[in-house]
């Protein structure tokens, strides 16, 4: 038995080579429709959003001043080493899962499966946290065009009187589930459009707002001193990641192993630079004490006489928003529908819809489960959930793709990562020093969830993973490659 558990048990690991042609059962097949440039509008959609719309100016306001914009570079070079990390598995490994499959056939059964089941909760908070930032938005432009909507359904308990549900959260969260159960072609088309929108906003922005910058604001450019940049750094990189979640749908791409690096490092690239250019806009507008941490952009067009603008502007940060939803959504159901394929979680949530091969069980979960978070719990509260997760996945990812270039030098690889292996390391050292600003209360949540997996891992997928019902032989070679 200790030699089961050692070598074929919570170590053994799926074999490359065969990732890409493992038995898939009928009814669990994907279907393969995403382009070049869909990859890059959903990852584009996943990372730009609450960054541009809300963070940037609440950190220029209260930490970082003009400097925000070096908190967005900052951010943006450690989240680039952890995405040329993702690149070279993503040119690998075409399957469904990101950073859980890559840590599954690097790392064995048991990193991979604490992976897997930490972006569980981390994606499915995301989706809900973004539906609650999407819900106050709407409940503002409904308060500027002189309506009024029944406190009850404005809020969770505990936000304001009366409130008892954001109901538009709840809304939006099924909206998106029955989004993507349309099929991914159709799915795809919708944020592809969406986020050319939200992007053409952005870009609206940047380009009305230079005429209206007075340079006298940037200075003092550090107010908060360097030290406060890189504090700042820390709060908006998770504003620059939503690649990870992207490259989940690998297996719903038409030419993965080609694409999807391209996909990560575009959509990233993209999403820097506008993000850049905007907060010279935002703080070039206004002297940074006086930015609006909530709405910065919109109040900085109305202190300019641009009232008009500045709704224009709240309502493409509904539609920029909205993309990120998709995307961690997106994300969350194929990681659970590549678990659930492996046999770690039961194979029941596996299947794929007849027609549109989309996991539909496990999004209709997803979507009422995130839909019952947005709706009944606080934006703060549900924040918390969303931060670990993410590192942790980076970590294992930058630590996997070092520990496989060395292990299997011969392995075929359509994009490697620079640098080896200086980048990952720089991936791991930033996101463990990322990690020294989560709050206790964050560790305690994440402590309580890493104990129910150890419970559903060793009571379950243990002995009914896919690798343990091999036959002896076949897991220990797997294990040794």
């Amino acid at each position: 038995m200790a030699g089961l558990w050692s070598t074929q048990g919570v170590l053994r690991r799926k074999p490359i080579e065969r990732i890409d042609e493992t038995e898939v059962a009928e009814g669990t097949q994907l279907h393969k429709a995403l382009g070049l440039w869909q990859l890059t509008a959903i990852g584009v959609g996943g990372i730009i959003g609450a960054g541009i719309f809300a963070l940037a100016g609440a950190v220029a306001n209260g930490t970082a001043g003009p400097a925000v914009l070096i908190s967005f570079l900052i951010a943006g070079v450690a989240s680039a080493a952890a995405a040329l990390s993702y690149a070279e598995f993503a040119g690998m490994i075409p399957k469904a899962g990101s950073a859980y499959t890559y840590g599954y056939a690097v790392l064995g059964e048991l990193a991979g499966w604490f992976i897997g089941w930490d972006l569980l909760l981390e994606y499915t908070a995301i989706v809900a946290v973004v539906a609650i930032g999407i819900s106050g938005y709407f409940s503002f432009l409904v308060d500027s065009m002189g309506a009024e909507l029944p406190a009850w359904m404005l809020g969770a308990p505990g936000t304001g009187d009366g409130h008892k549900v954001d109901l538009f959260a709840v809304l939006l969260c099924l909206l998106v589930a029955y989004l993507l159960n349309l099929g991914i072609k159709s799915a795809a088309r919708f944020e592809t459009i969406v986020v050319v929108l939200k992007v053409l906003v952005v870009l609206l922005v940047i380009g009305v707002g230079v005429f209206h910058i007075d340079t006298g604001n940037y200075n003092p450019f550090f107010p908060y001193g360097v030290g406060g940049a890189f504090t700042g750094a820390a709060t908006v990189f998770f504003a620059v990641f939503g690649y990870d979640a992207m490259s989940t749908a690998a297996e719903e791409s038409k030419e993965s192993q080609k694409h999807m690096p391209k996909a990560i490092i575009y959509s990233l690239a993209i999403s820097m630079v506008l993000y850049v250019l905007a907060c010279l806009v935002l703080t070039g507008m206004q002297n940074y004490k006086e930015v609006d941490p909530e709405s910065g952009f919109s109040t900085a067009f109305e202190s300019v006489g641009l009232g008009g603008l500045a709704n224009v502007i709240a309502i493409g940060a509904i539609i920029g928003i909205l993309t990120v939803m998709f995307t961690f959504m997106l994300g969350v159901t194929r990681v659970w529908f590549s678990m659930s394929r492996d046999g770690l979680l039961p194979a029941w949530f596996a299947k794929t819809h007849p027609e549109r091969k989309v996991p539909t069980r496990v999004t209709w979960i997803v979507g009422i489960g995130s839909a019952l978070i947005a709706g009944f719990v606080k934006i703060g509260e549900a924040a918390e959930l969303t931060n670990i997760g993410i590192l942790l996945a980076f970590m294992v990812v930058c630590v996997a793709v070092v520990v496989l270039r060395y292990r299997r030098p011969d392995i075929p690889r359509t994009f490697r990562c620079p640098w080896m292996p200086v980048v990952p390391i720089l991936g791991v050292g930033f996101s463990i020093w990322l990690v020294t600003f989560l709050k206790w209360q964050t560790w305690v949540r994440f402590g309580v969830w890493f104990a129910l997996g150890m419970i559903v891992y060793f009571g379950y997928s243990y002995r009914r993973s896919v690798l343990a019902r091999q036959g002896p032989e076949e897991v220990t070679d797997s294990a040794h490659r």
